[in-house]
């Protein structure tokens, strides 16, 4: 496929001056999506929506990478037949600095079982 025939395929996503602070926050506050982003910042690459082992059915990830992509922390385009993810590093950093590399760090620390109040 070329790019003129994925065109019709493109995803929206909020420019940079569009990206809220709540909105981020929000989408971060959520486990799954936590980890997609954990995962995208630990590789550093595009990875596709299967590249991802979460233990939801199909739509919930669906669901997950929806909310990335419209809060502004994911880029998500397709190449070919494949969806292709990527962090919104640049833009984050630029309208947020410090915040990611923050969030980051904080879910590393608490990288184990997720405990209720605790």
């Amino acid at each position: 496929m070329t790019d003129t025939a994925t065109a019709g395929r493109a995803l929206p996503h909020p420019a940079r001056e569009q990206i809220r602070l709540e909105f981020v926050l929000h989408a971060l506050s959520d486990p799954m999506r936590l980890q997609i982003v954990r995962e995208l910042a630990a590789r550093d690459a595009e990875l596709t929506c299967s590249q991802f082992d979460l233990p939801v059915t199909k739509s919930t990830s669906t669901h997950h990478f929806r909310v990335l992509r419209e809060s502004g922390v994911i880029r998500q385009v397709y190449r070919g037949t494949a969806k292709m993810n990527g962090l919104r590093r640049d833009d984050l950093d630029g309208l947020f600095p410090g915040l990611l590399d923050s969030l980051l760090a904080a879910a590393d620390r608490q990288s184990g079982p997720l405990r209720p109040g605790g």
